[in-house]
């Protein structure tokens, strides 16, 4: 059990350093070793490898929808069942994120909604326990979920609940002994994900404010530097100002190599590269990045 934990928290430092291909060829022996791990194991130790289970399988959807790849739908089943199985609220509320985002993905906002709103609501956080800072994940990556239906009314309830939340976490000096998996509860979070949802609503200038207040070194992981790069070019790109955009693809190239091959990247590249306005560097970078 013990090295499966460890082989555990290997897995989820190369996803937070965002070493994709790495944990791409390291998830197949994990999950192998987590699965036979726990069916080796009864009682409360079956329980806890059920944990390690679904969060090997955490990660696994994690990567498949970093590649908008249709593996993210087993994945995401099979980490939340083994979650239930676990027993741990906590795991249960990392899965069901997960779960809720490949939903989301596949047309179905309301319903990814709907889930991340109820299994927050079945957290019943108290002001000392690690739940509290799960339910504020689930808040953000709900109310992200709603913007991209265009539900602004919810959008904006849910990150002003979530930033309730983690001022809660803030306020009574809780920290929890390990990191969450793969979201942290920070107030400079909340900023992050206000720059996609205000993106997603179609008001990227209110974005803007909150782009300006993250120093990234705040973030906690390699991982959330490129998302604040990322949902920082896609703000600009709405925007229309094309060399912002470009700066915001090159400090996410400069802090994660791999995260600017992604699919949704490549394609903002490319827009980039056939705008009327010419930008110096980004033909270089779309050879770089895959992009043709």
């Amino acid at each position: 059990m013990q090295q499966l934990k460890a082989s555990l928290t290997s897995a989820r430092a190369q996803f937070t350093a965002a070493r994709y291909r790495q944990l791409g060829d390291f998830l197949p022996g994990l999950l192998g070793s987590a699965q036979a791990t726990r069916e080796a194991l009864s009682g409360r130790s079956r329980e806890e490898a059920h944990g390690c289970v679904a969060r090997a399988w955490v990660l696994a959807t994690e990567l498949a929808l970093k590649a908008h790849s249709d593996v993210a739908w087993p994945a995401a089943d099979r980490a939340l069942a083994a979650a239930q199985a676990s027993g741990d609220p906590v795991v249960h509320g990392e899965a069901a994120r997960v779960l809720a985002i490949t939903v989301r993905r596949s047309g179905r906002p309301a319903a990814a909604v709907d889930l991340l709103r109820r299994t927050a609501d079945s957290l019943s956080p108290d002001r000392n326990d690690v739940s509290w800072a799960v339910a504020a994940t689930l808040l953000m990556t709900s109310a992200y979920t709603a913007a991209c239906g265009q539900r602004r009314s919810d959008a904006l309830d849910l990150m002003s609940g979530a930033a309730d939340a983690v001022g809660r976490v803030i306020s009574a000096g809780f920290r929890p002994s390990t990191p969450l998996f793969t979201v942290d509860a920070t107030s400079t979070q909340v900023d992050l994900y206000w720059i996609g949802v205000h993106t997603a609503l179609g008001t990227p200038d209110e974005g803007v404010p909150y782009a300006a207040r993250i120093a990234p070194g705040q973030l906690p992981t390699t991982e959330r530097r490129a998302r604040y790069g990322t949902d920082c070019a896609r703000m600009w790109h709405h925007l229309g100002d094309h060399r912002k955009t470009f700066a915001s693809l090159r400090f996410t190239e400069q802090v994660a190599p791999e995260e600017v091959r992604r699919p949704a990247l490549r394609a903002l590249t490319a827009d980039l590269l056939y705008a009327p306005v010419t930008v110096a560097g980004v033909r270089e970078f779309a050879a770089r990045t895959g992009v043709s």
